[in-house]
């Protein structure tokens, strides 16, 4: 058996080289066991047990900041009538051709089809419509975790091109567009909190018109950037205004009797923000989990002698249940293998601490611990364990975060002319290019057509939530097409 398992770990070992991202991404994601795509519907993957774990994590999180900040978790059905669907124009083009229809009950063909939710403001807002009566009721803020669905027709990969979508989506109402403004600078802050436990460094971009979410007033993208090059949308932040109150008849009556529409806004993320985790932080020996939504934060290995066994492990236990009752998630390896193949499996697991102990740091009263991120090992005095890996958790987040951060930047590009976007080998410069853009679609596309890439939209501040949209300007230059002055600029970037 252990024969079996070793060879199992030595074929892991020979795939993962992250130096091909495509094929390591892939590989990496089934030896640490975070899903599993073979089920019989392409796009549908399965969460195993560790990676829906970390989902929960992650979500976990969410729930934190949103109640923290007054939304309420709310559960929709999974179908929504096409009657209901067809209410706003602008959303019907941007979701149509991704949409599942369900035409049957049985046997029957049902009077009115029904569809798989790609999104839930069709499903939500004549339920709002009910809920929403009087300014006293505003402002209403819920949000839900479910699963979405689109027909996603390009090639699909987990977590980040998938037909059936883990997601989180926050839907809120408010008596006036001030308000509902105020609520997309809690979102941001919200995300903010999210990105630093995540240690995900990322970008906020107004979206362009033509890219904005099918029935928006404006749409801003939370991308973060991958280690080839790409950005991945990791969620979106929309405000709609009156655009959908309006079809939908959500209205109130404000403290003079008068009758308004409701102003509105989505927050939504989905799964991809695990493939983002996965790209970013790991390495040749594995995904690396940041500790906030690590399921297991340290692997005990206990280190066998013949003749100990027992005494190994009665402390080995004692250890475990220590750090399990002060709130660290420990797992106690006692498998029958050797020691060097559980220290890979955790690495390539991405478990963030691996403490070692056998007869001579029982003697000692200490312990060996190991920091996944760096591989540096530490003594660790047994009566001081829980606050030392603790503060060993802490400042494990705050290197994988500065680490990604260094990332980003290294790979982000000011651009002031389109030549200088051309690297010596007279390929387009990986990463993020930002630059100077008139804001007129012509040029948009002429930017795109050069450089192979698309537009990511206007840089919004992440470090000021608050901003105001006057402020969203950069220094006055000239568009990189068309040679205008302008003080806008633009995102661009190939992405997934």
């Amino acid at each position: 058996m252990e024969g079996s398992y070793e060879k199992t770990l030595d074929k892991m070992r020979e795939r993962l080289d992250k130096a091909n991202f495509s094929e390591w991404y892939n590989d990496v994601i089934e030896l640490a066991d975070l899903s599993d795509k073979r089920y019989p519907i392409k796009g549908m993957n399965v969460w195993t047990p560790y990676g829906w774990k970390v989902m929960q994590n992650i979500d976990t999180l969410l729930r934190k900041g949103l109640d923290a900040t007054g939304h309420d978790e709310v559960c929709f059905p999974l179908l929504i009538p096409k009657t209901e669907f067809q209410k706003e124009a602008d959303h019907i083009k941007g979701f149509d051709a991704e949409v599942y229809w369900v035409t049957h009950g049985g046997l029957n063909e049902l009077d009115v089809p029904l569809l798989l939710r790609p999104t839930s403001e069709t499903a939500m807002y004549p339920m709002f419509a009910l809920w929403i009566r009087s300014h006293t009721d505003l402002p209403l803020k819920t949000y839900q975790l479910v699963n979405t669905f689109r027909y996603e027709t390009k090639q699909t990969r987990t977590f980040i091109r998938v037909r059936e979508i883990h997601f989180f989506e926050a839907h809120t109402a408010h008596a006036d567009f001030e308000d509902s403004e105020r609520q997309i600078r809690e979102d941001l802050q919200i995300m903010k909190d999210l990105g630093k436990a995540l240690c995900l460094p990322y970008v906020l971009a107004k979206r362009p018109e033509w890219d904005k979410f099918a029935g928006a007033f404006y749409t801003i993208g939370i991308d973060c950037l991958m280690p080839n090059g790409k950005t991945l949308q990791l969620g979106s932040i929309h405000e709609y205004k009156e655009n959908f109150s309006v079809p939908y008849e959500i209205q109130y009556e404000d403290a003079d009797g008068e009758h308004k529409y409701v102003h509105q806004t989505t927050y939504g993320m989905s799964e991809r923000i695990i493939g983002a985790l996965v790209g970013i932080h790991g390495d040749d020996r594995g995904i690396i989990l940041p500790p906030d939504v690590a399921p297991i934060q340290v692997a005990i290995v206990p280190i066998y002698v013949k003749g100990k066994q027992d005494m190994i492990n009665e402390v080995a236990q004692a250890v475990h249940k220590r750090l399990i009752e002060a709130g660290i998630r420990s797992r106690l390896d006692d498998r029958d293998i050797r020691p060097g193949n559980k220290f890979y499996h955790w690495e390539l697991k991405g478990v963030p601490l691996r403490l070692e102990i056998g007869p001579r740091d029982i003697e000692s009263k200490s312990c060996i611990v190991v920091r996944r991120d760096d591989g540096s090992k530490h003594q660790v005095a047994l009566d001081e364990l829980e606050d030392t890996l603790a503060i060993m958790l802490k400042e494990t987040s705050e290197v994988i975060l500065a680490k990604a951060e260094a990332m980003l930047e290294e790979n982000t590009t000011t651009v002031l002319d389109l030549r200088d976007a051309i690297g010596d080998d007279d390929e387009t410069i990986k990463g993020i290019l930002k630059m100077p853009w008139c804001g007129s679609e012509d040029c948009a596309e002429t930017i795109e057509k050069d450089l192979d890439r698309i537009l990511l939209g206007v840089p919004v501040p992440i470090d000021d939530p608050n901003f105001e949209w006057d402020d969203v300007k950069g220094k006055e230059s000239n568009c990189v097409s068309c040679g205008k002055p302008t003080s806008n600029w633009t995102y661009v970037a190939k992405s997934y």
